[in-house]
């Protein structure tokens, strides 16, 4: 991303005014049967997503239900693998070029798709689509993310927070950590295997790397540089100082002292159920989150909170973004887009957003209080304090991201199981990001 799009706190979330569709041309015609004026073309699209769920593919499949009813030439397959396989499916149906037109498009995954060229320049479409403006800054920068170009139109903006058992915090008389040592110290202390009780909720499988680096940020504090947080301001990586190595101590004794053992392989789903079943105190998670804890945990029993800040004050956070691109070689790119649009628009985003739980992508005049109170409140809280909650570029544009993925997830497995020590660890991790520095984006 360009410095121009501004990493910035997201803004306060606001209601979502119904907009209407504009137009898009069809790709391709045929005659009627009396060989009067001709008559849209039938179409079947193909669209696969990524980070599935019953609930959420439910409400996609009513969407496409109302875009299929309001443009009955167009049919759309929808795709729903199952979550943990999701994007390496995609992937590997873009590489074969299978018959794909609409797809799911991460901020973690963009990248690699637009390097193999998979996905679609999108920009002549959004030069032409009048519901573009109103995109807040944070969805038109995360579409624009990989050379200030628009490849996925985004559904929804994601950000870390805080959730815990007011419960069981209550019982002990603890209140919510504002610190990662306090976090640590609390989870030590709501420990009990005896009664398979745990401090927290720890993700060792996949998508560990996310809460490892954001960690060693904030135990960096303020010489992180956000345009490139992989690396200090002073030009060295993140791994490089006696600050990271405290900090991934520090994260070493949460699981071994305060996390079920068998979360050194936890991913997603199995984070959420050990704090929806009663195993853990606390979790750090996205919003979508919000939904199935609330399903779940009876009211009062739960809360949220801002992230834990490091040992200078400061936390680290990026705004994240899923959404949806159009396939390079897709024979229906107008349609495609159709779709896109009519997914993206206020009225069905707003439809969209509330059953994912993900934070809207539109402007609009007023502030919507369900995204300004109670479980999202963190958000506007970070969002107004920036001298402790700083936000930064992810690293997601490095040609190496991909990569970086597994092997800081196995080495951090490895240093948890003692196969590994620390010091290691944060060698190996220095000396892939310096020649990642060399290889460029």
């Amino acid at each position: 991303m360009r410095k121009a799009t501004k990493w910035m706190a997201l803004p306060m979330v606001t209601v979502l005014a119904v907009g209407s569709l504009s137009a898009c041309s069809s790709s391709g015609t045929q005659k009627a049967a009396d060989g009067g004026k001709a008559a849209p073309a039938k179409v079947n699209l193909k669209m696969i997503e990524s980070l599935t769920s019953p609930a959420r593919t439910e409400v996609i499949k009513k969407m496409i239900a109302s875009f299929e009813a309001a443009n009955p030439n167009i049919k759309v397959e929808l795709i729903s693998p199952p979550l943990e396989g999701a994007d390496n499916k995609i992937s590997t149906m873009l590489n074969a070029r299978e018959d794909l037109d609409v797809l799911e498009v991460r901020d973690v995954t963009v990248k690699q798709f637009v390097t193999n060229k998979w996905i679609a320049d999108l920009s002549s479409y959004t030069n032409a689509w009048s519901g573009y403006k109103d995109l807040n800054a944070n969805a038109i920068a995360m579409a624009n993310y990989i050379n200030n170009t628009p490849y996925f139109i985004p559904y929804g903006l994601y950000e870390k927070m805080l959730f815990y058992r007011k419960d069981w915090f209550d019982a002990k008389g603890l209140t919510p950590p504002k610190t990662w040592d306090e976090l640590y110290k609390d989870a030590k202390a709501l420990t009990d295997p005896a009664n398979n009780r745990f401090g927290y909720s720890f993700r060792g499988g996949s998508g560990a790397d996310g809460y490892i680096v954001d960690l060693l940020r904030d135990f960096n504090g303020s010489n992180v540089n956000p345009d490139d947080a992989m690396f200090l301001k002073s030009g060295a990586t993140i791994f490089s100082t006696p600050e990271a190595k405290q900090g991934l101590t520090m994260y070493a004794n949460l699981y071994k002292d305060g996390s079920p053992k068998d979360s050194v392989n936890w991913a997603f789903a199995e984070q959420v159920q050990g704090f929806v079943s009663g195993t853990t105190a606390m979790l750090i998670q996205d919003p979508d989150t919000i939904d199935p804890v609330s399903q779940k945990l009876g009211q009062g029993t739960w809360a949220t909170a801002p992230m834990p800040v490091g040992p200078t004050g400061i936390s680290h956070y990026k705004v994240g973004a899923a959404g949806w691109g159009v396939t390079s070689y897709s024979k229906h790119p107008n349609e495609a887009w159709k779709l896109i649009e009519f997914l993206s628009s206020p009225e069905q985003n707003a439809i969209f957003t509330k059953t994912a739980g993900v934070i809207p992508i539109h402007n609009s005049a007023s502030v919507d209080k369900s995204f300004t109170q109670g479980a999202y409140k963190p958000y506007i809280d970070m969002a107004n304090d920036p001298a402790h909650f700083v936000s930064y570029k992810p690293e997601t544009d490095y040609k190496g991201f991909g990569e970086w993925r597994k092997i800081v997830q196995q080495d951090m497995q490895a240093v948890l199981l003692n196969h590994l020590s620390i010091d290691d660890a944060l060698k190996k991790w220095d000396a892939y990001w310096i020649n990642e520095k060399k290889q460029g984006k």
